[in-house]
């Protein structure tokens, strides 16, 4: 009962319903995937799963056409991160906001071409669309991986000494970040590998996934997002001085990127 009522709360929220969406349209693929490639007498069924894997997806696309404002909101709140003390963070932070909030107009002028509202070709916007979300990736990869070597200097450090004087829970805090950091970046690697694959044939490893590796791949970054989700939810913790403040949760109306898929799903 606890758990229905977790999961009914959940699901209340835009954020909820959409990394259930994502994570139900990833599963689908994976299973529908594995089943038309290795079981033909279940070929039927993976078909079926992957049609609904691709209902799942339009339906994301489009209650995205209305995600443009709150990432609006947070880039100008964010500014060009003037209460960031380390440099670093603050440049791929402001770079990451912009390619976020550019990829919004994007996936939404492909999809009114692929509706037929617009009289354009969809395929440039959805790569020009995928391609900002590989920056976004990437900046998000960079800024996690400089977290992670910066907190774990920061505690292996002389003056770590004097963080132990500390309350308990300073030090369980920057433990808990750099679990988090750890986790975004395994779960931004997911998804980069994905955003790769829907690039136009020719670069690095385009076109060339199999729909169940697809699958794999966005079930476990939307696994992790779910999991950091739920921590988030149940505790809370601070953010050492100086060292970034974007949650990781991955929503704009938190402080980073929406997590998504590309447009092959």
């Amino acid at each position: 009962m606890v758990a229905m009522s977790g999961l009914a709360s959940a699901l209340e929220s835009y954020r909820g319903r959409d990394r259930l969406m994502r994570t139900l349209g990833y599963c689908c693929q994976l299973v529908g995937g594995v089943l038309v490639e290795q079981c033909p007498a279940r070929s039927e069924v993976g078909t079926r799963l992957l049609a609904l894997s691709s209902q799942l997806s339009h339906c994301r696309t489009v209650l995205r056409l209305f995600d443009d404002v709150a990432m609006f909101v947070h880039t100008k709140q964010y500014g060009l991160g003037a209460e960031e003390e380390a440099i670093f963070v603050r440049c791929v932070s402001v770079l990451g906001n912009l390619a976020d909030q550019l990829y919004y107009p994007c996936e939404h002028v492909a999809w009114a071409a692929d509706a037929k509202i617009l009289h354009v070709e969809s395929a440039p916007w959805l790569t020009l669309s995928t391609a900002l979300w590989g920056l976004s990736l990437l900046l998000g990869i960079a800024r996690s991986l400089w977290m992670v070597l910066k907190l774990r200097q920061r505690l292996r450090s002389p003056l770590a000494a004097l963080t132990s004087r500390l309350p308990q829970g300073k030090r369980r805090a920057v433990e808990a970040q750099i679990r988090s950091e750890a986790l975004t970046l395994l779960s931004n690697l997911a998804d980069l590998a994905n955003a790769v694959h829907w690039l136009p044939p020719g670069i690095l490893w385009a076109g060339r996934f199999r729909p169940w590796l697809v699958g794999l791949l966005g079930t476990i970054s939307s696994l992790l997002s779910m999991y950091q989700a739920a921590g988030a939810g149940s505790q809370a913790y601070a953010t050492p001085d100086g060292l970034g403040s974007r949650n990781p949760d991955g929503d704009p109306s938190h402080g980073a990127a929406i997590a998504r898929e590309g447009p092959g799903l």
